[in-house]
């Protein structure tokens, strides 16, 4: 198998812009579901006093992760807001007091076994903070069973425009590093990779020099490509294991964890403060100041998109992570959560006559781009076929649960097929089979 992707048009414009906290605003919505997994039923009721860093949402259930209250103040309501797939979501709204006081509950975790270091990371509520959301401590708990012989730290970040973890490892490497030695110690993991995109000369030189004494920890520059940063991709990039249908990185002995995540997991060892805030890159033609924010959950979108001097009545199109693998939200009442790297705010495009021209849809004319571009070694053109004709056997043969949904098929398709769009419909008709 060899790697393939696509080039960007990378548009890294907040690359150099150093982090700004945003100031608090007056009240949060702070969502039971914030990963990929089971939600969270609220711990509080309408009129209860939280502080920081207290447990307001909890499950039982293993694929998730307890919920924090990102302020001090009081529970205004319990309601329910509209996720972008359609799916309702409970919400826990806190008016803040503005005094940020801490709960009793914020303290550094005891750790003195593998078992106690994966429920510590489980009770800070950390999830993937690259944007896929899955919760950390099930992807340490599920290679209990397993010889893990390599950590891979994934410090692609690929999608043009995101750089927030780009400025995590400008501006917290010491964490990140000490965070990973912390996964290493824990779940006996004998070396370690950091990825990085040659895009980040910075962010390059500077893990290698923090790293320069570490014999068991090693940089590798990759190729600034996209999907780089995919799991799958990352992981034969940097050990060149290939992860084959149905399996995980760990099948192979390996462990991808974002570097925002080993960031945070070093704070929390340290600190005992969960997973409240989080940074995230704000950019797009509609943004007059691109920026790098830091901004407690629950935040609504809208007060983080005014702090950047967006032109919101230009606003056509809002969308939360990248552009290639964003969502699309409708409301900037939305609140900010865990796995939101970055907001995207755009103007609506000039649709004269040689836009529409270049836009519209027209049959397919079999040059082969996007099976070139697929990272996966899928065929786009045939599963099309195959789902307009509703064959869900040819759609199984050919493999459609592989894709992962970069979009790098319709990025490169001159025909404007829908292609990456119709592939997720093709997948919801196979599992519902």
């Amino acid at each position: 198998m060899l790697f393939r992707g696509i080039h960007l048009k990378e548009k890294k414009n907040t690359a150099q812009a150093e982090t700004v906290e945003l100031p608090l605003p007056e009240s949060v919505s702070i969502m039971m579901e914030q990963n990929m997994g089971a939600p969270c039923e609220p711990l509080v009721k309408n009129g209860d006093l939280v502080r920081v860093g207290q447990k307001i949402g909890y499950t039982n259930a293993l694929l998730s992760a307890p919920v924090h209250s990102s302020v001090s103040g009081e529970v205004t309501g319990i309601t329910e807001v509209l996720l972008a797939n359609g799916k309702v979501c409970k919400a826990v709204v806190i008016k803040c007091d503005g005094q940020q006081t801490l709960s009793d509950e914020v303290k550094p975790p005891v750790i003195n076994s593998r078992e106690e270091f994966i429920e510590a990371v489980r009770e800070s509520g950390c999830c993937g903070l690259g944007g896929a959301g899955f919760p950390t401590h099930v992807k340490l708990s599920a290679a209990k069973d397993k010889q893990i012989d390599c950590l891979v730290l994934n410090g692609a970040e690929c999608e043009p425009y995101i750089t927030s973890d780009h400025r995590e490892m400008l501006e917290n490497a010491e964490n990140v590093i000490s965070g990973a030695k912390s996964v290493m110690r824990y779940l006996d993991i004998p070396k370690c990779i950091i990825g990085i995109e040659a895009n980040k000369p910075d962010a390059i030189e500077k893990m290698q020099q923090l790293t320069a004494n570490e014999p068991y920890i090693t940089v590798k520059t990759l190729r600034s490509e996209y999907p780089q940063g995919a799991e799958k991709m990352i992981t034969y990039s940097c050990t060149g294991m290939i992860v084959k249908e149905g399996e995980f990185p760990a099948d192979k002995g390996v462990i991808v964890m974002n570097v925002s995540t080993a960031g945070f997991i070093d704070s929390y060892l340290k600190t005992g403060m969960p997973l409240v805030k989080r940074r995230l890159t704000v950019d797009g033609s509609a943004v007059r100041t691109p920026c790098n924010i830091r901004a407690v959950i629950g935040t609504p979108l809208r007060s983080i998109l005014e702090y950047a001097d967006c032109d919101a009545e230009k606003v056509w199109k809002l969308l939360v992570g990248g552009p290639m693998m964003g969502l699309c939200t409708y409301d900037p009442g939305y609140p900010l959560i865990k796995t939101a790297n970055a907001l995207l705010a755009f103007t609506e495009p000039i649709k004269d006559k040689k836009y529409i021209e270049a836009h519209r849809q027209t049959a397919c004319i079999r040059c082969g781009r996007c099976i070139s571009a697929c990272p996966m070694g899928l065929m786009p053109t045939e599963l099309e076929k195959a789902y307009d004709r509703k064959d869900k056997q040819r759609l199984t043969a050919l493999k459609v649960n592989l894709c992962m949904n970069c979009g790098a098929c319709s990025y490169v398709c001159p025909a404007r097929r829908d292609l990456a769009a119709k592939h997720q419909l093709a997948k919801a008709m196979v599992l519902k089979k």
